[in-house]
């Protein structure tokens, strides 16, 4: 049973009638739909964050009261699960009878996933709170086990090269997302802020050895932007990756 003021798993909004009715019995707010809620609430969380969004926020943005937002959903909670899963119904999947090479189409998800949380950096912290059992989360994880499922590797070892996969994006794409935002919040383009974040730390003792050590590493890494290396450096874990999956295949 889950305990008092947390939701449990029952609780989500994919598992409740309100999720297929898109609303409670009785008399519909007028001026509202669900789609029209869930698309402002990822706009605000786009432009403020989980800590600035709120139900009230919300209502004031739709310009209705907070109950008629309740008409919808029962709880904050189920209304940031109805976020997430529209935000994952952007990533393109790849087409199944265009014949691509398993690794291409797992190279092209991986990418996708990315951007989606840099896109959307609150996304981050939900995707490891909810259950994500909407419609959209689940098309994206059929499309990735399909394409992994057809690496050759044994079924008892497809869930762990998808989490070895998933998980690196996950990270890398958290990170990224949540260094562009605060890149954004001082004014500084990308490459100002690294600058001088590299120019500070090697004014203080205890980092600058490091720093120096390597920075032959990060010169040959190459890239005239962030957004190059950055590139650079995902890319090329995910060819790690990938390589792994096919050594694994038959590793005699």
């Amino acid at each position: 049973m889950a305990k008092a003021g947390r939701e449990g798993p029952r609780d989500s909004v994919w598992l409740s009638g309100e999720s297929r009715r898109g609303g409670r019995r009785g008399g519909q707010p007028s001026g509202l739909d669900r789609d029209r809620i869930t698309w402002t609430t990822v706009r605000l969380l786009d432009a403020e964050g989980l800590t600035g969004f709120s139900m009230r926020r919300l209502a004031a943005e739709l310009n209705v009261t907070a109950m008629s937002v309740y008409w919808y959903v029962d709880t904050k909670d189920q209304l940031l699960e109805l976020a997430l899963d529209a935000v994952f119904g952007e990533l393109r999947h790849p087409d199944p009878e265009a014949g691509l090479d398993w690794r291409a189409e797992l190279r092209a998800l991986a990418r996708e996933n990315r951007a989606l949380l840099v896109r959307h950096p609150w996304s981050s912290r939900l995707v490891g709170t909810y259950l994500n059992i909407g419609p959209h989360s689940l098309a994206f994880s059929r499309s990735v086990q399909n394409v992994v499922g057809r690496s050759g590797l044994p079924a008892h070892r497809l869930t762990g090269a998808i989490s070895a996969v998933f998980q690196f994006v996950y990270g890398y794409g958290t990170i990224e997302g949540r260094f562009l935002a605060r890149v954004a919040e001082t004014g500084l383009s990308p490459e100002e802020y690294y600058e001088d974040s590299m120019s500070a730390v090697t004014e203080v003792p205890d980092t600058a050895g490091v720093i120096e050590n390597a920075q032959d590493i990060m010169a040959a890494r190459g890239g005239d932007t962030v957004a190059e290396m950055l590139d650079r450096d995902f890319e090329f874990a995910l060819d790690l990756l990938i390589a792994g999956i096919d050594a694994m295949v038959d590793p005699t």
